[in-house]
């Protein structure tokens, strides 16, 4: 589950709160508690979360949001800012007790239109003469303007189910749902409304009519639960539109992720319509993330090859319109390539690429010559590029430290940070420290462990540790931040943070990353020993524990049934514990089908099942969590979000019942308003303190 972290994270912070946003006081950047240098959860939830940066038309100007927290109050509030793009007068530019998003220039940078409160609003580029020019009756949650500034096109719900009183009138008190087929919950929620976008006339004042793209059809525009309005784009010369959609319902959504990328006429037809036309037709994978060049001749996508795999290979293809050829770019580009930006000339496209444990900014040119941008290897992980001139404008993440915006040289790859939201606060705390080990593995390879140790640290003394099991199970730790499972807060309450990038992890070329597909009980395993192994033979390392969620905690549960007293502690959230009972109870089937097996035999629905005579998949089930139960004695705290629709509250609840019978010590926390991730301020919180009281009791 790797996609648009960031921007999901602070969506679920700002809407966390239950009161109304217009009887809450704005918050802004307050000093926050420090004691002793000591960096605590409180601390971690109350630094700015810079998002969502934006260049002014003429190069000069980068208007971004940052997002400050509450947490007596138990909710976020976004405010806008503005600097120059070389860091000077930087400023906030709006103090509104709503939050304030998807803020864009607009006129050639004269004002700025954003959201609030789910409609849209102007305003001067000075932050005065706000006013709505939206009236969209379901809300808009995000928008997107035409490079010439006469049309926008945005998000909003479309009704897809019906209640009970749409099939027997007399019934309007009944809450029962009519389910006839799959995909009826998706993430977090039941789908009674799906995302559609809607494109109108905007002369500044007014936003016009939508025109629903998708002609009233129950396809997802843009694709949940990830997808945004990045899955759109203006042509920036021509009334089209190029987008990215999965034109699938029921038993055929939820088994495949085929998307295609369509090109959409916005001049309406006699007899026609508004014809369009599949530009990646034939191509069975994932296409998505589509851009138009800036002389509007060519689209760039992105593309996986297979369907039904989530992390397959992602390639880079181009498709000059005056031909309808498609080019994949990236034959001999052995990472995966995200968020493509073309540059001003339409002769190159940038992008961000997962390079050996770290996100670097690339380029190629239009014959497929690649060339890396940011320094190699260095500990940073770069976002998605802004070209502005001779630099990049882009963020800046760490092990350490969050986002923040940095302008990154063409010419060499040399950056200056502009913007610094937090130096105040990290100025205050003691600093870990973090090293680099390439760890050999079973099969004679060398494995990427990032180690990141306690503030302090003095080799001559003992430390407890902590393994982290990645989720994914695909993905990769990389130099990113996060306010979910944060690394550094790990190091700092004293514990020595082992990080492997074991089989499956994206950033080390295919065959690293599709091993772990039908063999999650091998290789991968293996590895977490070779890592631990590594680190426990150390004098400084005393107890070690094993954590994770999801995938990560799937492998949790199952080293909790071999590890042969390795680890003093296991910590398990939102993890899948019995796959029988998970593959017939999450949403999106592709995923288990593909994972549990059926990446023997691609395309055959149904592969990866339980009931499949394939010998992967019937390997796969045999060697389930849950069957390993008997072998568990060592203490486990199992925390799920009951709206988790992914990994179902059901698997956690079973692991923690089976713990109970077994008389293995063990805890469970459950949070009735959270889905896979735990978000609200509060409960992150709490998450944090059971997490670290439970390492504590068992590894200090």
């Amino acid at each position: 589950m790797k996609k648009l972290f960031y921007l999901v994270l602070i969506m679920a912070l700002v809407s966390a709160c239950g009161q109304k946003a217009a009887e809450e006081p704005v918050l802004e950047k307050h000093d926050v508690a420090i004691v002793d240098g000591h960096f605590t959860p409180e601390i971690m939830h109350q630094l700015g979360k810079i998002s969502d940066l934006q260049v002014s038309p003429d190069g000069t100007k980068i208007l971004y949001g940052v997002a400050y927290t509450s947490i007596e109050d138990n909710r976020s509030n976004r405010n806008l800012f503005v600097m120059n793009t070389d860091g000077s007068d930087n400023h906030q530019l709006t103090h509104s007790p709503k939050s304030l998003s998807n803020a864009r220039w607009i006129e050639g940078g004269k004002r700025i239109a954003y959201l609030k409160g789910g409609q849209m609003y102007v305003m001067n580029a000075d932050g005065t003469g706000a006013r709505q020019v939206s009236d969209v009756p379901e809300g808009i949650s995000e928008f997107k303007i035409h490079p010439d500034g006469t049309y926008v096109m945005y998000v909003s719900e479309f009704k897809v189910a019906k209640k009970p009183a749409d099939i027997y009138p007399d019934l309007d008190k009944s809450t029962g749902r009519t389910i006839e087929g799959l995909m009826y919950r998706h993430w977090d929620h039941f789908v009674e409304n799906i995302p559609h976008t809607y494109y109108a006339t905007f002369d500044g004042n007014k936003l016009g009519e939508g025109i629903d793209i998708l002609d009233g059809a129950s396809f997802e525009l843009p694709t949940e639960p990830f997808g945004g309005i990045e899955q759109l784009d203006f042509a920036p010369n021509a009334h089209q539109i190029a987008y990215s959609c999965r034109k699938l319902t029921g038993r055929d959504y939820a088994f495949s992720t085929n998307t295609d990328i369509y090109v959409y006429n916005m001049e309406e037809q006699a007899g026609v319509g508004h014809p369009q036309y599949n530009a990646s037709a034939g191509m069975m994978g994932y296409d998505t993330d589509p851009v138009w060049s800036p002389d509007g001749s060519t689209i760039a996508w992105l593309s996986m090859e297979r369907d039904g795999y989530e992390a397959d290979k992602v390639r880079l293809f181009i498709s000059p319109l005056v031909s309808g050829e498609r080019i994949e770019l990236s034959k001999n580009f052995k990472y995966n390539v995200g968020s493509p930006v073309w540059s001003p000339d339409s002769k190159e496209i940038y992008f961000s690429a997962e390079v050996e444990g770290v996100k670097e900014i690339w380029k190629t040119d239009l014959q497929g010559n690649f060339s890396r941008v940011t320094p190699e290897h260095e500990w940073y992980d770069f976002g998605t590029p802004i070209i502005v001139g001779d630099r990049i404008i882009t963020t800046q993440t760490s092990l350490l430290r969050p986002a923040e915006i940095v302008s990154v040289s063409l010419a060499n790859g040399t950056w200056t940070v502009l913007s610094h939201e937090n130096d105040e606060i990290f100025a205050k705390l003691e600093t870990p420290t973090v090293e680099e080990r390439w760890i050999p593995t079973t099969d004679g390879k060398k494995m990427l462990t990032w180690v990141v140790y306690p503030p302090k640290f003095d080799k001559t003394k003992q430390y407890p540790a902590i393994l982290l099991c990645l989720g994914g199970p695909q993905g990769a730790i990389t130099q990113g931040w996060s306010y979910r499972w944060n690394y550094r807060l790990m190091a700092s309450q004293g514990y020595i943070v082992v990080l492997p990038n074991r089989r499956g992890t994206t950033a080390f070329g295919q065959e690293w990353c599709e091993q772990i597909s039908g063999d999650y009980i091998g290789q991968n395993m293996r590895d977490y020993f070779s890592a631990a192994d590594a680190l426990k033979a150390e004098p400084y390392v005393d107890k070690m524990a094993a954590v994770g969620a999801s995938y990560g905690g799937y492998s949790v549960y199952y080293l909790a049934g071999i590890h042969k007293g390795r680890f003093s502690a296991f910590v398990a959230h939102a993890g899948i514990f019995n796959e029988e009972s998970m593959y017939m109870s999450t949403e999106e089937m592709w995923f288990p089908d593909w994972d549990n097996g059926g990446c023997k035999q691609p395309g055959v629905y149904m592969a990866g099942s339980p009931w499949s005579k394939n010998p992967a998949s019937v390997r796969h089930y045999a060697n389930s969590p849950h069957k390993l139960v008997q072998n568990w004695d060592t203490p486990i705290l199992v925390t799920h979000g009951e709206l988790d629709y992914r990994v179902p509250v059901e698997q956690g609840m079973s692991a923690f019942n089976a713990a109970q019978m077994m008389g293995v010590p063990s805890k469970m926390i459950l949070f009735p308003d959270e889905n896979h991730w735990i978000l609200k301020p509060q409960n992150s919180i709490h998450w944090n303190r059971e997490f670290f009281a439970w390492l504590d009791t068992y590894c200090k």
